[in-house]
């Protein structure tokens, strides 16, 4: 889905309500292409979404303290036209990936998990000089199946705090923020066009 010269336009981050964690990480993601590519679109949806509420009071707080105003997000469904349109689906939850990939079978080589794209491309390495960015989501996604999609294994989901009480907005926050840190740094590397 990603444009004929292989560059990644949009970027979609999905939790259950987008109330909290993918809007935190949209916003987090979008910071950090600003400096990187500012061409990229990067949005947000929840597969349980109903679209137009807004972010939870402890994400608006959380997101502050990284000098982000979440005031004005509104929640969207991830329908099969968002995963459809979006060059890459990054879920905070396995479940979430599950979800897009019902919706749209061909958003599996495309669809991951936060914490799944960073372990991985970490595996891989960082993009290299005259790797596409297709490329570079090829070679992490090779060796992928959908029964991993399968199962309950936490491992690579970011906990929601409106729903775990063993942890917070502000720790969600500080996890969701490093493993975009990560994430770009991996796909959009220094040095690399």
């Amino acid at each position: 889905m990603t444009e004929p010269d292989g560059h990644i336009r949009h970027v979609l981050m999905v939790c259950s309500a987008n109330q909290c964690r993918s809007p935190m990480g949209a916003a987090l993601l979008r910071r950090e292409l600003h400096h990187r590519d500012p061409e990229v679109v990067v949005a947000s949806a929840g597969v349980l979404a109903r679209d137009g509420s807004p972010a939870t009071a402890g994400t608006v707080q959380a997101a502050r303290d990284f000098g982000i105003d979440l005031h004005g997000h509104r929640s969207q469904a991830a329908t099969l036209d968002v995963i459809a349109g979006s060059d890459l689906v990054l879920g905070m939850e396995r479940m979430h990936v599950r979800e897009a990939v019902v919706l749209d079978p061909r958003a599996f080589s495309r669809s991951f998990t936060l914490k799944e794209i960073v372990r991985r491309g970490e595996e891989h390495g960082p993009r290299q000089p005259g790797e596409t960015q297709a490329q570079w989501l090829a070679a992490v996604h090779q060796g992928r199946t959908t029964v991993a999609l399968l199962g309950t294994s936490t491992d690579d989901d970011v906990a929601d705090p409106t729903s775990d009480l063993s942890v917070d907005h502000d720790s969600m926050a500080t996890e969701v923020d490093d493993l975009v840190l990560h994430f770009v740094d991996l796909l959009w590397p220094d040095g690399v066009e």
